[in-house]
């Protein structure tokens, strides 16, 4: 997976945590537990302090590792080890013979599958390969943590950044799909849509056509986060049909919608 020329195909961007496999597999919680753990250790906090800040950084950058590298001057890298990296996935992402078979029904003379995430690199492929679809993207873009600054979504550098790596022409031709989930913290319950509210919104508002996934169970936005709202990612065949082959555009109903 890399840099590609510039293509006139469109480009169908994914995001990977809580997007590709369901909440249910409670990644998020697990990575939320070892980042209070990583503000507790590194910053000298009590669990109630580390909870705050925790939350205090995600709503400022979308990032809780953004606010550590302004203000306390930690290793971004050395974060990722111990939290992103650190994660006991193995039996807990398998492979997805659905999500594998969505992605096999993609038309790629049409459009180019590609991944878009606010994690790492090394955080995104692992999730992909154990999914058993990481052969199935052309390219990835990602928070290099490697950087002096961190760039992210819903920041419009990174959205410029993904049209730059994926080779795409226009931001017409830019289609993302990206998840809502509920975010915990402690007494604090905030519901975000790829990994903020914004980030769909932020998509659209860039001249991207924008998927918002919100899985049974969560509650709907009082207002959506983009012209489409899905409840799986098969729905994307109804939404989208023009790039799957044909004999594949039909095997949801549309009334589902």
């Amino acid at each position: 997976m890399g840099e590609l020329s510039r293509s006139t195909r469109p480009v169908l961007f994914f995001d990977i945590d809580n997007c590709l496999y369901p909440r249910s597999k409670m990644v998020h919680d697990m990575m939320q537990e070892l980042i209070d753990k990583y503000f507790v250790e590194h910053l000298s906090l009590t669990e109630a302090d580390a909870k705050m800040l925790h939350q205090k950084y995600y709503t400022e950058y979308g990032l809780a590792i953004e606010g550590l590298v302004r203000h306390h001057k930690v290793d971004p890298l050395e974060y990722n080890r111990k939290v992103d990296d650190a994660l006991p996935l193995d039996g807990v992402i398998t492979p997805d013979p659905q999500l594998r078979q969505l992605l096999v029904d993609i038309d790629r003379s049409k459009v180019r599958p590609w991944l878009f995430t606010n994690a790492f690199v090394t955080h995104g492929k692992r999730i992909v390969k154990l999914l058993g679809v990481d052969d199935l993207f052309e390219g990835i873009t990602y928070c290099d943590y490697a950087q002096a600054t961190l760039v992210c979504k819903p920041h419009p550098e990174m959205y410029a950044l993904a049209e730059l790596q994926s080779g795409v022409s226009s931001a017409e031709d830019c289609f993302f799909v990206g998840q809502s989930y509920y975010h915990d913290f402690g007494k604090w319950l905030i519901i975000v849509a790829d990994d903020s509210y914004i980030n769909c919104h932020h998509a659209q508002a860039r001249g991207w056509t924008a998927a918002h996934l919100v899985e049974p169970g969560i509650l709907d936005p009082a207002t959506k986060a983009s012209r489409y709202q899905i409840q799986s990612l098969e729905e994307l065949r109804v939404i989208w049909p023009q790039f799957f082959r044909d004999s594949t555009s039909s095997r949801v109903n549309q009334s589902s919608l």
